[in-house]
C-alpha cells in the first residue's frame, strides 16, 4: 500500500506528498473552473498518470526485449465534458517511438500500452484511444 497525503492550502491550491519518496507536488483548479491554472489540475494529473503509465509499461516490455525506448514520447489531449456532469470526456494519447522495431516488437509494445493499469482503471465512459507513431522500417 502507498500513502498519498494531500492538504488544501487555500485559494484552490493543494499540496500532495508521496509517502514512500517524500516527493511533493502542487495543484490548482483550472482557469475554466474557478482556479488560476497556476499548476496541474487534478484531471491534468490523471492525464499525466496515463501518459507516464503507458511509457513505463512499454519500457518494461522493451527491457525484456533488450530494446531501449529512450526518447519515446506520450502526448495526451484531455477534453472535458459538462453534461450530464463535469468530467473527463477524452484522454487521447499519441505515442511516438523513435526506435525502428519489427512487427512483433511493435505488437508487444502496443499490447503493453493498452495493458497499462491507469488505462484499465478508467471508466468506460472516458474515451482513451492510443495512437502509435513508428519510424518507417528501412
Amino acid at each position: 500500500m502507498v500513502e498519498i497525503a494531500a492538504i488544501y492550502e487555500g485559494d484552490l491550491h493543494c499540496s500532495v506528498s508521496h509517502g514512500p519518496s517524500g516527493a511533493t507536488l502542487v495543484t490548482d483548479a483550472p482557469a475554466d473552473n474557478h482556479g488560476k491554472g497556476e499548476g496541474f489540475s487534478p484531471t491534468d494529473l490523471l492525464a499525466s498518470a496515463l501518459a507516464t503509465c503507458i511509457l513505463s509499461v512499454m519500457a518494461i516490455a522493451a527491457k525484456v526485449m533488450k530494446v531501449d525506448l529512450t526518447g519515446t514520447t506520450a502526448v495526451v489531449h484531455k477534453d472535458m465534458v459538462s453534461k450530464p456532469v463535469r468530467r473527463v470526456g477524452t484522454l487521447a494519447v499519441t505515442i511516438t517511438v523513435p526506435v525502428v522495431l519489427d512487427a512483433a516488437q511493435r505488437a508487444r509494445l502496443t499490447t503493453a500500452a493498452h495493458g497499462c493499469p491507469v488505462h484499465r482503471s478508467l471508466h468506460p465512459d472516458v474515451s482513451a484511444p492510443i495512437v502509435f507513431v513508428w519510424p518507417d522500417v528501412p
